[in-house]
C-alpha cells in the first residue's frame, strides 16, 4: 500500500462506519494478533456462539483435501483449518451477517454476498488444482476480495449509487476512475487496505489491490502473486457465472473454459470442478440466507442449459411483512397465528426445539413466539449472541401467574401471553411487538442518516485536505506535499539503511515562453512538461511541482547511478517532445541535479541542497543536463 493510500483509508476508518469485525469475530481478531494466542482460547471463543460453530465445522470438512471420517468438533476444524484461516472465515461470515442490506440504493448487497461467497468457494476449489494459496485461506480471500465496493456503499450511499448507474455498462475501470475523483480512493484500494489493516499477509493484499488491473497488474510472471491473481480472476468468472442468467451462460462458460485453460486445467476437471463450486454454493447459501438459484451442470451451460426458477432465498416475503419465528408450535398455536396473519403483516415459519436456534440464526427473523421451559432456554441463548438480541420475543406462559411472567422476561423475553388465548389478544400483542421493531428500523434508518452526513462530511474533508496538497495548475503534488514526503522517505531510509536519492528538476525555458508568448502558453508549456516528466520516472518515483518552473522527485531505495540514469531519461523525454498548442511547437529542456542520501547528512535538506547544487552547476555548464557533486562530479551530458 502506498503512504497516500494508508492515509486515505485511516481517514475513512476514523469515521467508525466502515465495516467492521464484530462479537466473536473481533474477539478472535484480538486473539490472533497475540504471539502466546492457543488453540484452546480459540475454541472457547467459537463455542460462545453456536451459529459459528456449525459454520466452522461445515468449512473444515469443505477444506479436507482427502475424504475420511468427517469433521465434528471445533477442535478438530482448528486443527485441519489452523487459526489463521479461522480468523479470516469468522471476519467473512461476521460481515456478512451485519451488511445482509444498506441504504444505497443500486447496490445489490443480495447479489453481492452470493456472488462473494461463489468466489470463495471457487478459489477454494481452484487452489487444489493450482498450488499457490491454501484451499482454507482461499475462501476467505475470495470472500472478502470485493469488501471494499461493501464499504463505499456504506460510507457514501447517495454519491456511490450515483457512480454505480453511471458505469452500469462501462465496468470497473470507468467505476475506479469516478471513485478516485469522487472519493480520492477506489474499491480495490480500499479493500486492499481493509484487508492489510486486519492482518491478512501482504502477498493477498497486493493481490486483492491489482487483481481488476488485467495484464498492467505489475507481478513478475510465473511469481505466486501473479499465479494466486490467476486463480482470482478466474474465481470471480466462475461466481458471475453462478449468478448468470439463462441467456448469458454460454458466454461466462466460454470464459471460464479460457481461463481455466491458461491454468492447466482439461475440460473434464473443470466441469467437475465447476459442479462442485455450484453445489457447494447451494449448500453454503441455505446455511448463510444467500440468495442462490439452481443451475445445469457444466457441461450443458455451452448450450445454454435448462430453464431455472431464479434467485431464491428462504426469507424473502411480501413488502412490509414481519418475519415471524414459531417454535414447538401445537395446533391452536398455529390456527391461531394462521387467522391474524394477514391482519398483523406476517410471514410465518416453523422450528422444533432441537434445531430452533440454529434456524434463528440463520433466518434472523424480527420477531419470535416460543413456549415453556424449551422457550425460556431459547430466549437465554439467543441473547448471548449479536442477531439473537434484535429478535422481538413473546413467550407463552402456562398461566398468567407473575412469577410465569417474571421468569420469562428475566430470561430476555420482550413480553409475554398466558395460554389459552384468544386470536384477537394475540394480535394486538403481535401489533405492540410491531410497533416496536419499527420504532428500532426508524430509529436505524436516522442512524444511517447521521453516518451518511459524517461520510460526506469525511468526503469533503479529504478533497479539502488533497486540494491543499495538490499543484492545481500541473496536478502534481505540492510543495507542501513534497518536504513532508521526503521527511517520511529520509526517516524510512535511516532505518532501514536503505538508500534514497533526489533530483530537482528545472525547467530551463520558462521565463522567455512567459515573456515571448504569454502566460496562457507558459501555462500549457509547464503542464505538459510535468506530464513528459512523469511519464519518464518509473512507479516507485514521486513528482512534485515545487516552484514556479522547479520540481522535486524523490527516488526511495535508490542508488546514485540508478537515479543519474533515470534522470537522463527524463531529461532526453523532455527534449524529444516540444510542446504543442495550436500552431506552435515549443522544444523544451532541463537542467537536473541529483543526489544521493549520505551517512554524513544530518537531514533530508542536506540531500535537497546538494541536488540544487547540481542543478546550478548544470545553468553554468550550458544547461539541458544532468549533474550530481558526489561521485567525483560526475556529470551527465
Amino acid at each position: 500500500m502506498t503512504p497516500n493510500d494508508m492515509l486515505k483509508y485511516e481517514q475513512l476508518k476514523a469515521s467508525g462506519q466502515l465495516p467492521s469485525p464484530k462479537g466473536v469475530a473481533l474477539a478472535i481478531l484480538r486473539l490472533t494478533q497475540k504471539e502466546d494466542a492457543s488453540m484452546a482460547e480459540m475454541a472457547r471463543i467459537i463455542k460462545s456462539d453456536p451459529a459459528f460453530v456449525g459454520r466452522v465445522i461445515r468449512a473444515a470438512n469443505s477444506a479436507k483435501a482427502n475424504p475420511g471420517r468427517p469433521v465434528v468438533s471445533v477442535q478438530e476444524a482448528l486443527v485441519v483449518l489452523g487459526m489463521p484461516a479461522v480468523r479470516n472465515l469468522a471476519l467473512g461470515l461476521s460481515l456478512l451477517s451485519q451488511h445482509r442490506q444498506g441504504s444505497c440504493e443500486d447496490f445489490d448487497y443480495k447479489r453481492f454476498w452470493s456472488a462473494s461467497l461463489a468466489c470463495g468457494i471457487a478459489l477454494q476449489g481452484l487452489s487444489r488444482h493450482v498450488r499457490a494459496i491454501q484451499p482454507e485461506e482461499a475462501f476467505s480471500v475470495g470472500l472478502l476480495a470485493r469488501i471494499g465496493e461493501l464499504a463505499l456503499a456504506t460510507l457514501h450511499s447517495d454519491e456511490y449509487a450515483r457512480l454505480l448507474r453511471a458505469t452500469v455498462r462501462s465496468g470497473y475501470r470507468e467505476l475506479a476512475r469516478l471513485e478516485r475523483e469522487a472519493f480520492a480512493i477506489t474499491h480495490c484500494e480500499l479493500t486492499a487496505a481493509m484487508l492489510d489493516d486486519w492482518g491478512l499477509p501482504p502477498a493477498f493484499v497486493d493481490v486483492v489491490r491489482r487483481h481488476e488491473d488485467g495484464e498492467g497488474h505489475g507481478f513478475a510472471e510465473g511469481s505466486r502473486e501473479a499465479r494466486i491473481l490467476r486463480l482470482l480472476v478466474m474465481a470471480r468468472s466462475v461466481a458471475a457465472l453462478c449468478l448468470a442468467g439463462e441467456g448469458e451462460r454460454a458466454q461466462h462458460r466460454a470464459r471460464v473454459s479460457e481461463l481455466g485453460a491458461q491454468l492447466g486445467i482439461d475440460g473434464d476437471e473443470l466441469g467437475a470442478l465447476c459442479d462442485r463450486v455450484v453445489a457447494e454454493w447451494r449448500d453454503w447459501a441455505g446455511m448463510l440466507n444467500v440468495v442462490s438459484q439452481p443451475l445445469p451442470p457444466f457441461d450443458e451451460m455451452a448450450a445454454g442449459g435448462v430453464g431455472a426458477a431464479g434467485m431464491a432465498e428462504g426469507n424473502e416475503g411480501l413488502p412490509g411483512a414481519m418475519r415471524l419465528l414459531a417454535v414447538d408450535a401445537d395446533p391452536s398455536i398455529r390456527q391461531a397465528l394462521r387467522a391474524v396473519q394477514d391482519e398483523a403483516g406476517l410471514k410465518i415459519s416453523e422450528a422444533d426445539g432441537a434445531a430452533a436456534l440454529q434456524v434463528a440464526l440463520q433466518s434472523e427473523p424480527q420477531m419470535l413466539l416460543a413456549t415453556g421451559a424449551a422457550g425460556l432456554a431459547l430466549t437465554r441463548a439467543l441473547r448471548e449472541t449479536r442477531p439473537g438480541r434484535a429478535i422481538y420475543v413473546v413467550i407463552l406462559t402456562p398461566s398468567g401467574e407473575e412469577k410465569h411472567c417474571v421468569e420469562a422476561l428475566d430470561a430476555g423475553a420482550d413480553d409475554t401471553l398466558a395460554m389459552p388465548f384468544s386470536p384477537r389478544l394475540l394480535l394486538a400483542r403481535l401489533r405492540a411487538g410491531r410497533r416496536v421493531i419499527e420504532l428500532q428500523q426508524e430509529i436505524e434508518r436516522d442512524r444511517e442518516e447521521l453516518r451518511r452526513f459524517a461520510a460526506e462530511l469525511s468526503v469533503t474533508n479529504r478533497r479539502l485536505q488533497e486540494m491543499a496538497l495538490t499543484d492545481v495548475l500541473t496536478g502534481l503534488p505540492n510543495r507542501r506535499y513534497a518536504m513532508e514526503r521526503i521527511e517520511q522517505e529520509w526517516a524510512g531510509a535511516a532505518r532501514g539503511n536503505r538508500p534514497l536519492a533526489c533530483m530537482i528538476i528545472d525547467l530551463d525555458e520558462l521565463k522567455q515562453v512567459n515573456d515571448i508568448y504569454g502566460h496562457d502558453m507558459g501555462d500549457e508549456f509547464l503542464t505538459q512538461t510535468a506530464a513528459a516528466i512523469r511519464s519518464a520516472l518509473r512507479a516507485q518515483d514521486v513528482i512534485c511541482r515545487t516552484g514556479g518552473d522547479e520540481f522535486l522527485a524523490i527516488c526511495p531505495d535508490t542508488e546514485l547511478r540508478a537515479a543519474l540514469a533515470c534522470a537522463e531519461r527524463v531529461r532526453r523525454e523532455v527534449e524529444s517532445k516540444p510542446v504543442e498548442a495550436g500552431q506552435l511547437r515549443i522544444r523544451g529542456t532541463l537542467s537536473i541535479g541529483v543526489a544521493m542520501r549520505q551517512p554524513d547528512m544530518e537531514d533530508a535538506d542536506a540531500l535537497i541542497k546538494q541536488a540544487d547544487q547540481g542543478v546550478y552547476l548544470a545553468k553554468q555548464r550550458g544547461r539541458n543536463r544532468v549533474v550530481t557533486i558526489q561521485d567525483g562530479n560526475r556529470a551527465g551530458a
